[in-house]
């Protein structure tokens, strides 16, 4: 990173411009409370959804926004033009491994399957050992119960370890500000 940014937080989430208004607010309210905490965000670059709500409160707030975005979709009219900064990068594959480096750590708000792919990515990271930073999952209105008992269940079943590990490999928050407690400490 270079010296003069801002330490940022990736985010993780829909760019759905049909998600539900509760996580629409959930977002904007997460790039909100990341500035005023000192923090800029990183996310896909994506100008609508959760993700361009993201950028926007960021903005609002006085961070910066910065953006990771593959060639094809810059193709496509998707890169958000309030970025503070753009990564453009050759693939997907490429952009998820920006978008895991930039970050101080990471936050995960409601999603399809791209954020799914990227968080199940960046918890295996975790439990190798690869990814020392927190993890949160803003399970705003219940989102990710399903997938949290899923985890849980793995778990249980010794399939993975998360309880064993110091500080877990995740943790879970119901509100923007409870999330960003878990990146002040």
């Amino acid at each position: 990173m270079e010296q003069n940014r801002q330490r940022a937080v990736t985010v993780y989430c829909a760019s759905s411009p049909d998600a539900p208004e509760v996580f629409m607010r959930a977002a904007y309210d997460l790039g909100v409370e990341l500035a005023r905490a000192g923090f800029g965000t990183v996310t896909g670059a994506g100008s609508s959804g959760l993700m361009g709500e993201v950028v926007r409160g960021t903005l609002a707030s006085g961070g910066e926004a910065i953006g990771v975005i593959p060639q094809f979709m810059v193709d496509r009219g998707w890169a958000n033009p309030l970025m503070t900064e753009l990564h453009v990068t050759a693939d997907m594959y490429e952009r998820k491994r920006l978008l895991s480096t930039l970050g101080c750590g990471a936050v995960a708000l409601p999603g399809g399957l791209g954020t799914l792919d990227e968080l199940m990515d960046l918890l295996t990271q975790c439990q190798l050992g690869l990814y020392r930073h927190p993890v949160v999952i803003l399970n705003t209105d219940g989102f990710y119960d399903s997938l949290l008992a899923q985890l849980h269940h793995a778990d249980s079943c010794r399939m993975m370890r998360h309880f064993d590990l110091p500080g877990n490999l995740w943790q879970v928050a119901d509100t923007a500000s409870d999330a960003v407690k878990f990146f002040k400490r």
